[in-house]
């Protein structure tokens, strides 16, 4: 929702979504994905099989489960992101292809940055990606939307300076509840806004809006406002990622 308010007119999107669903229980009809009920009641759900066959979707975003580990260990990561690769060029062999990379706990036992930094190379590219393309049937690249990278680097940025308007520490990026208690995975308004402007980067080859925006939050609600220092930090390091990290697609800096 916040991605299409960023990419304004023409921008049009359909999900199907689960609480830490794996790519092969969207694939596999006899597979249920959990929650699903819950978390498909909006008038954007579409049965993603269909979507893609339709071939009216010139982008199909992927992501997989955390812990990736065991994912890819139970769920045979690396098959599914080529089956659903495969069936999106299929359908239309213009779509461009992407895995929406994301993080772990925030009190990960290994350290939050740590497993950030490590996982992108071992088990996103070094595993999923890899052997997902290493038929090479699928019809061109699966590209990478960076957005645990995006976190890890705006946090050592915001951690370095002491905190920046509303954004203190890695904290303020996941939600906290009306009782005061962190959730360790789920992202605040914030956060949620980061990762949007990562996907609009990657997706329209653009830098993300520098000024403070108001936009609508899925619960109603309104973004909650910051300042143009801040504003301006996210989207800077939003479009710094994208443009030196290859496998986004988008023409890299070359400086």
């Amino acid at each position: 929702m916040l991605l299409e308010q960023l990419a304004g007119k023409g921008h049009d999107h359909r999900s199907q979504l689960g609480w830490g669903a794996s790519l092969r229980s969207h694939w596999e009809p006899d597979v249920p994905v959990n929650g699903f009920e819950v978390e498909n009641a909006h008038p954007r759900y579409q049965d993603a099989r269909q979507a893609v066959d339709s071939g009216q979707f010139d982008v199909l975003v992927l992501t997989e489960s955390v812990e990736i580990k065991d994912a890819i260990k139970y769920h045979d990561s690396p098959k599914y992101i080529r089956q659903w690769a495969r069936a999106a060029r299929a359908a239309n062999p213009r779509s461009r292809v992407y895995l929406y990379e994301t993080w772990h706990e925030l009190n990960d036992p290994k350290g939050w940055l740590q497993r950030v930094d490590e996982d992108l190379g071992l088990y996103w590219e070094g595993v999923l990606l890899a052997q997902g393309l290493a038929h090479g049937d699928t019809g061109g690249p699966v590209y990478v939307i960076p957005a645990g990278q995006v976190m890890a680097r705006l946090v050592r940025e915001i951690e370095t300076r002491g905190g920046v308007d509303r954004l203190r520490s890695r904290e303020d990026l996941f939600f906290l509840n009306e009782k005061g208690e962190r959730d360790m995975i789920h992202l605040s308004a914030l956060g949620n806004y980061l990762v949007a402007m990562t996907h609009y980067a990657v997706l329209y080859h653009r830098p993300p809006p520098a000024e403070p925006l108001d936009l609508q939050l899925v619960d109603g609600t309104r973004l909650p406002p910051i300042s143009p220092e801040l504003a301006q930090l996210m989207s800077q390091v939003v479009w710094s990622v994208v443009t030196s990290y290859p496998k986004t697609g988008v023409a890299q800096n070359k400086r």
